[in-house]
């Protein structure tokens, strides 16, 4: 495929097509991603979990997503690669330049925070250096231990109407791209229309304008035996892994992926 950029994205929200995202951390992945179509690499510390062993992604360090990350890019076919900040390699200013020197010079072309409206500063700064981000609201997993678990978030009204409130606040400091994880569809969609930026969901339903899973979520694969309520199994019926992730793309390409039972409701 042609390179995606963020125009490609912009684009593709205003024409209603959906984007379809999806986790990766090598470059043979990379390669049978983009063959698939797949729009966007998310080179997430999820791999702290499905890669490390970790119970969290807490203990990713930000060498790990430099590592994997340019891993990636020496596999891409045209994808648009983005990488996450990983856990307290943001907590200062200029620990964030440095951070994300390293992920965009690892091949990034977007780094991914995870945060809300305080983190207006941050992303208005990186943009005026050349850095486009994508900020992570919701189910943010670095913040589970403050959460006190894996919850859906934003189901109460103040809650949704704080949500919707950063959104907005953060494409004004000019975020690149929405992320929301556990979120209700309707609030997820009540966001996804309130913003000119694309907006991804994670077990956030149909409404947003694209969709990203874990890699090996959607391939069946757990460590821990526990499938969340967002995740199909796209690896069922299917020959090959490269079926399964272009059965995967198709599937948010039609709009049959996430269906009724992958949803929260407020």
């Amino acid at each position: 495929m042609s390179d995606v950029t963020l125009t490609t994205l912009l684009k593709l929200k205003q024409r209603g097509e959906k984007i379809a995202m999806l986790t990766c951390y090598d470059a043979t992945f990379a390669a049978t991603a983009c063959t698939a179509g797949v729009e966007i690499l998310l080179i997430g510390d999820s791999l702290g979990m499905v890669l490390q062993g970790h119970d969290s992604t807490l203990p990713v360090t930000i060498d790990d997503m430099a590592y994997h990350t340019a891993s990636v890019k020496r596999g891409n076919k045209g994808a648009l690669i983005l990488s996450d900040l990983s856990f307290m390699s943001a907590a200062t200013l200029e620990q964030t330049y440095q951070s994300c020197a390293k992920l965009m010079q690892a091949g990034a072309h977007m780094v991914k925070l995870e945060g809300g409206a305080w983190l207006a500063d941050t992303v208005s700064l990186l943009a005026e250096r050349g850095i486009p981000s994508c900020v992570h609201l919701g189910l943010t997993p670095q913040s589970v231990n403050v959460f006190g678990g894996y919850k859906v978030q934003g189901r109460g009204e103040q809650q949704a109407q704080k949500m919707l409130d950063e959104a907005i606040a953060l494409e004004q400091a000019g975020a690149a791209l929405l992320l929301l994880e556990c979120v209700p569809s309707e609030l997820a969609e009540r966001i996804s229309r309130a913003v000119q930026v694309p907006v991804i969901g994670i077990g956030a339903g149909p409404g947003t304008d694209g969709q990203v899973l874990v890699l090996h979520d959607m391939l069946g694969l757990s460590l821990s035996g526990r499938t969340p309520k967002f995740v199909r199994n796209f690896m069922q019926g299917q020959s090959s892994i490269a079926d399964a992730i272009s059965l995967y793309t198709q599937s948010v390409k039609d709009q049959s992926f996430p269906a009724a039972e992958h949803e929260f409701h407020a």
